[in-house]
């Protein structure tokens, strides 16, 4: 029976609701007359033993219910009962028409009479079976509720405690009754107890059970924060009604802990593997410090600042393990110079002020030894105002400065340890790790990195991950460096073999321009050169080794070296590449294996090194404006007439040098005046964006107007064409044809016979006196003598006198002797063999070159200056006996 409520009018009853204890019991009840025979059978009792009321009534229930070896002990019974005599046992039964028990009921037997006052009993039997499962059940729910490790609290439909166990009365103290009544918010604080109410009431009106609600809190008399794991489910009774919710707590700290060091290792895993893939990926040093930042803002750290030594930057020498060690911070700041090259921040958009900090427990008193406990520790000072790692004034990207010797920025490049300095009271900054970058042991700068105050403060974990971070950086920042001072080297070399300033030619006017690969990239073998040949003459060069690197470099510098010593024996283009040919197949060659021919081929193409080069090389006249091409395996020129189109010249493109077998052709070309003649190499027209067709076809258009200053033209050019500057090196030579004018030359032919040598004496006087060279007559003359008496004594055929003025005087007599002229050291008893010692001295250059009919001795002289300082000194003359 539920409550009896009270009313205005007494007392009134009301039904039991469903969940009474009488519906697990299950209790049945009949009566027996006094005849010993069943006159009433209960609903229950049907359930029971399966039998109807008409099937039970007016029968024997000793017969009809137990088995044939209990009914004389139940007739006896029987008889004591309805004598007056209460009895309970119990009592084994089966269903009426089967022999086997069907099951044991608990049996009360009170006695009774009927109205006429003969003697009854009425029974009241209860299914022993369903008192076990009753048992057994709670056995079960004192165990798990008791005896669980786990804190168990049982809310009524108020939300109030209607049971706890012991465990949860350890954690929040007393006996378990004493937590009868309670609520959430007698152990939570006020928002935790919000939430755990609200999930309670949802459990209870849903029915939904809740899984593993995090709530935190903290045990009475503990500050000790917990983390505990609850799941909450509807409890109902018998009949399905809601009685409440249990709710399971699990003690989850040291799991979330745990969590925390998994989830703090896996992000410290994926920093040094995003690291690992953006830390390095360029050779500059400035980038490198760039990449390092955006990896550790924000996910590891606030705001960061990066300082390398100055003297890195500007690629100063210093010995291994001297950067940062005393031995450089010894000026009077406290610190070598350093600059701020990048800094970064996700907390604001202006660097961060820091003011004067708290003591670290990193830091020593001053005067310490700088020793430390462990790898990670710190030395140095306890920083005070002004002796900061962050400056009050904040140190902007690209400033040069020092730090203070005391100050733990100092102490860390000085040691090559972290250091940790706490942030300021009211300040932005929690804490900041200062760690040096060190490489090779080799500290080359300094990292920062600060946590802003309401961030997770730095652990060990992140010391060590700070260092980590640290130490990638510099590695490849000092990787950088020394490809940078690799690559400065390999530049050096590279532009030392090229021509110096603005070359000058005769009769031409040229402008070039050279544009080495980016810092990224390697050095290339690209070359040009403008040579200076007898009779003024130019040679001009373009070239190109394949490959890239020192290697190609120095390749480079040997053939442009070869090139110029070819050039001044004056041999044919065609001859020059041939013998450069030879060059290159020997450049890859051991010392061992240029002895012979042989043992070249013997050594196989697997055990040397190819060096392949391609090279225009062309030979200008200005005298007849005729032009000598000859090409291996290059871009062919570029030829732009005036008013006509820019056209590429019919050059055979030859095979290039290092191949060998094949000869080189040659080709003359007549230029007209103001003519533009252009040689360049590939990466001024070809690039991985667009095929060479199109990078030639754009050259030419970018040539319309050859008229401009030579130097604008070359301008336009690099600026109009899309070169992808920095895959590849560009050379590019320009040259205007400005043949030498009629007036400036001299040209006679001599018969052979002894009186020409006067008669060239008195050309060159008159040719002299006519260009205003007066100075220079009798020096000519005797020199013109020498060479036409040679001539005549050892040379064949008609000869030929030819004087060329332009910057120099040069001066050419022609025979069609092939004998090449040989200075010798006369004794001082010969009467001859002094001639060619005169020429020797008293020009500033002579020599002797092949021509297709012969042979051209020449000699060149200085035009005068004006204080008529031209003829030859007593001492001079003397010196040759």
């Amino acid at each position: 029976m539920s409550e009896i409520p009270e009313t205005a009018s007494g007392v009134v009853w009301q039904s039991s609701p469903p969940g009474s204890i009488y519906d697990y019991i299950r209790v049945a009840s009949f009566s027996i007359g006094p005849d010993g025979l069943v006159d009433q059978w209960s609903r229950r009792a049907v359930e029971l033993f399966g039998v109807t009321a008409e099937e039970a009534r007016g029968k024997d229930p000793v017969d009809a219910f137990l088995p044939a070896d209990q009914r004389e002990r139940g007739h006896r019974r029987i008889r004591e009962i309805l004598d007056g005599k209460e009895w309970t046992g119990l009592v084994p039964f089966r269903i009426p028409g089967e022999n086997r028990p069907r099951g044991i009921a608990e049996i009360y037997v009170m006695p009774s009479e009927t109205q006429s006052g003969e003697r009854a009993a009425l029974c009241i039997v209860v299914d022993v079976r369903a008192l076990r499962r009753i048992e057994t059940d709670l056995a079960a729910s004192q165990a798990i509720f008791g005896q669980s490790p786990f804190g168990f609290l049982l809310f009524g439909t108020d939300l109030t405690v209607k049971r706890a166990n012991r465990r949860f009365a350890t954690v929040f103290g007393g006996s378990a009754d004493d937590h009868r009544g309670r609520t959430v918010h007698d152990y939570l604080a006020r928002p935790e107890a919000d939430r755990m109410t609200a999930a309670l009431r949802k459990v209870l009106e849903t029915g939904e059970s809740v899984a593993d609600l995090q709530i935190v809190g903290a045990a009475p008399g503990s500050s000790d924060r917990r983390h505990w794991s609850v799941n909450l489910y509807r409890v109902h009774s018998g009949s399905g009604r809601p009685i409440g919710v249990a709710g399971l707590g699990i003690d989850v700290t040291r799991r979330q802990s745990a969590a925390r060091e998994a989830a703090s290792a896996r992000r410290n895993l994926a920093l040094l593997n995003e690291a690992g893939a953006r830390i390095g990926n360029s050779l500059d040093l400035e980038a490198t410090a760039r990449e390092l930042l955006d990896v550790a803002v924000p996910g590891f750290c606030d705001l960061a600042a990066v300082d390398l030594y100055q003297g890195l930057l500007t690629g100063d020498e210093a010995p291994p393990g001297r950067w940062g060690s005393s031995h450089d911070v010894g000026y009077g700041a406290g610190s070598a110079e350093l600059r701020r090259v990048a800094v970064a921040s996700a907390v604001a958009d202006t660097p961060v002020r820091v003011g004067k900090p708290r003591q670290s427990e990193d830091d020593e008193p001053a005067g310490s030894t700088g020793k430390s406990a462990g790898a990670t520790g710190t030395a140095g000072s306890t920083p005070t105002a002004g002796e900061l790692c962050c400056d009050e004034s904040p140190i902007e990207v690209g400033s040069v400065h020092r730090y203070a010797f005391n100050s733990a920025c100092a102490g860390a490049l000085r040691t090559g340890r972290v250091r940790t300095v706490p942030g300021v009271d009211g300040g932005l900054v929690q804490s900041t790790l200062v760690v040096p970058m060190v490489a090779h042991d080799t500290v080359v700068g300094l990292v920062q990195f600060s946590r802003a105050k309401g961030s997770e403060p730095f652990g060990e974990r992140d010391r060590a991950l700070a260092v980590e971070l640290a130490a990638r950086a510099a590695v490849c920042i000092d990787n950088a460096r020394l490809y940078r001072r690799e690559h400065e080297r390999a530049l050096i070399l590279q532009r030392s073999l090229l021509p110096p300033g603005d070359p000058e030619a005769a009769g031409l006017d040229i402008a070039c321009r050279y544009l080495p690969g980016t810092v990224g990239s390697e050095v290339g073998g690209d070359w040009f050169d403008v040579i200076e040949l007898p009779g003024h003459r130019t040679a001009l060069v373009v070239g190109d080794v394949m490959g890239r690197g020192l290697r190609a470099a120095v390749a480079m510098g040997e053939l442009r070296t070869a090139v110029r010593t070819l050039a001044q024996l004056d041999l044919e283009p065609a001859e020059v590449l041939s013998h450069l040919d030879e060059i290159a197949r020997g450049l890859g060659a051991p010392a061992d294996a240029q002895q012979s021919a042989r043992a070249h081929k013997a050594r196989g193409p697997e055990l040397s090194e190819v060096y392949l080069a391609t090279c225009v090389y062309a030979v200008y006249d200005p005298v007849t404006r005729r032009c000598t091409f000859a090409n291996a395996g290059h871009l062919p020129p570029v030829l732009v007439e005036p008013g006509g189109e820019a056209l590429l010249l019919d050059v055979p493109p030859g095979m290039p040098l290092g191949v060998g077998g094949e000869p080189f052709e040659e080709v003359q070309v007549d230029l007209p005046e103001g003519a533009l003649l252009a040689l360049y190499t590939d990466g001024l027209v070809e690039s991985r964006d667009h095929p060479l067709d199109e990078g030639l076809s754009a050259f030419r258009g970018a040539l319309t107007d050859p008229g401009r200053p030579l130097e604008d033209v070359c301008d336009h050019v690099l600026t109009t064409l899309d070169t992808r500057h920095g895959e590849d090196d560009i050379a590019l030579l320009m040259a205007r044809i400005q043949g030498l004018p009629s007036e400036a030359v001299g040209d006679w032919r001599l018969p052979r016979e002894p009186r020409s040598v006067g008669r060239a004496r008195e050309l060159a006087r008159a040719q002299l006196t006519a260009w205003e060279l007066e100075p220079l007559v009798d020096t000519v003359e005797l020199l013109v003598s020498e060479l036409v008496t040679n001539a005549l004594r050892y040379g064949e055929g008609e000869i030929r006198l030819r004087l060329l003025r332009d910057r120099t005087l040069v001066c050419e007599v022609w025979d069609a002797g092939l004998v090449q002229p040989r200075r010798r050291r006369a004794k001082d008893t010969d009467e001859g063999g002094r001639g060619l010692q005169l020429v020797g001295l008293l020009s500033a250059a002579w020599g002797s070159r092949r021509t297709p009919r012969g042979k051209t001795v020449w000699f060149e002289l200085q035009l005068p200056d004006g204080d008529g300082s031209a003829e030859p000194t007593v001492d001079q003359l003397l010196s040759m006996f």
